[in-house]
């Protein structure tokens, strides 16, 4: 379990996320807002900050305008990170998988009365973290939820979630937002434009990311992973050079770097690659990298350098550009 503490007294949606926000909010009037709910979108698009304003409206005794009140004192715990009714769940310290023993608390959780209101909330951030054991240990709550429990996954991966899952859940695709909302919004952070500008660029539009790197202490280490794969992209870097700048970097984020290469090299292919050896290349490296990524969340601990020099070689030859030892791939 994670403590959530040291939260602004109000949780708002991000400006982007305001049509499922009111969705969400005419649901909750309707007394219809189903108790399991799934929000997938690309990583860094603000899924987890709309969980959590979910989550903090769900406990409030007062909402106001639509957002839970921030006075009452279910809102104050929840800012403290004491609520008794609401547990946060993510992989733990040095882990890549939500594990068995955490969904059995959570399930053992469900099953309690409220201890302060009517409602209790779980959220799993990312719910495709969890390996298989513990999605299954998850389906008896799914199946036969309590009064008043509401659970959350939010989900960059929705194919890493088991179909048993996903189907006992009502799915929410949540939009990424504009480059123009996500650059007004860094500005309040940045009050640069045109460095929120270069962030975002680094970031591929997702503000999120872009924030982590402008706010965190290890930013500059951010910032490295990013240029690292779009430098080999661009022929600028060789595969060695770019695994030496991912040499820190956590494998998940390592491996979605290399995935969310593959995915914008593909994108800017024209039909005629995309339908050709390029295209189909890239698309069977974005299906080893998936494969890689889940069995990594699963538990598994591969050789990361070794398996980061690989793939970096791969996706090298795979676009075309000047190996190491100065051969061309196809």
């Amino acid at each position: 379990m994670m403590e959530l503490s040291g939260l602004p007294a109000i949780s708002a949606p991000l400006p982007w996320q305001g049509t499922t926000w009111a969705r969400f909010n005419q649901q909750l009037a309707d007394g219809n807002l189903p108790h399991a709910l799934v929000l997938a979108g690309l990583p860094g698009s603000g899924k987890s900050r709309l969980a959590l304003a979910l989550a903090r409206l769900l406990l409030c005794t007062a909402p106001n305008g639509g957002l839970n009140c921030g006075k009452c004192h279910s809102c104050e715990m929840s800012a403290a990170g004491s609520h008794g009714d609401f547990r946060w769940l993510q992989p733990e310290e040095k882990s890549r998988a939500i594990k068995i023993d955490q969904v059995r608390e959570v399930v053992t959780f469900t099953t309690k009365t409220a201890s302060f209101g009517d409602r209790k909330i779980v959220v799993l951030a990312p719910a495709d973290a969890m390996n298989t054991n513990a999605a299954n240990g998850l389906l008896k709550s799914l199946e036969e939820p309590s009064p008043g429990t509401f659970l959350i996954l939010v989900c960059d991966q929705l194919h890493g979630l088991p179909a048993t899952v996903r189907s006992r859940c009502q799915l929410i695709k949540v939009p990424a937002p504009s480059l123009d909302s996500s650059r007004a919004w860094l500005d309040q952070a940045t009050g640069d434009s045109d460095e929120s500008a270069r962030l975002l660029d680094l970031a591929d539009g997702m503000p999120m990311l872009a924030e982590a790197m402008y706010q965190r202490a290890d930013g500059e280490k951010l910032i490295a992973i990013r240029a690292a794969c779009r430098g080999l992209a661009a022929g600028k870097l060789s595969a060695n050079q770019a695994a030496t700048m991912l040499a820190e970097a956590p494998m998940d984020e390592a491996l979605e770097q290399m995935a969310r290469t593959a995915r914008g090299s593909i994108k800017a292919l024209d039909k005629e690659n995309l339908n050709g050896q390029t295209g189909r290349c890239l698309y069977e490296f974005l299906d080893e990298v998936g494969k890689i990524q889940r069995a990594v969340r699963g538990g598994a601990n591969p050789n990361r350098q070794l398996l980061t020099e690989v793939l970096l070689e791969k996706l090298q030859s795979v676009l075309g550009r000047p190996l190491a030892g100065g051969s061309i791939g196809p």
